[in-house]
């Protein structure tokens, strides 16, 4: 995936990057080490690719809440 136009702002400075993501979900913090991703110098917006996303669920204890109603 090469992505050259921000899907946010449309700035051409988009770029990609490589890092780790932090959130917190329902007071249970989790870390996402080593996602590829692009994101955007001007607004900030990240556009992750497919396995960056299933790497993201599998460490989300929101996914996992969602799995196991399912």
């Amino acid at each position: 995936m090469d992505i050259k136009h921000c899907p946010s702002c449309g700035s051409s400075r988009i770029k990609k990057v490589r890092g780790s993501l932090s959130r917190t979900f329902e007071g249970e913090s989790y870390t996402v080490p080593s996602l590829t991703y692009h994101e955007c110098p001007d607004c900030g917006e990240r556009a992750y690719e497919p396995d960056a996303v299933r790497k993201i669920q599998a460490k989300s204890p929101a996914y996992r809440k969602e799995l196991a109603v399912r």
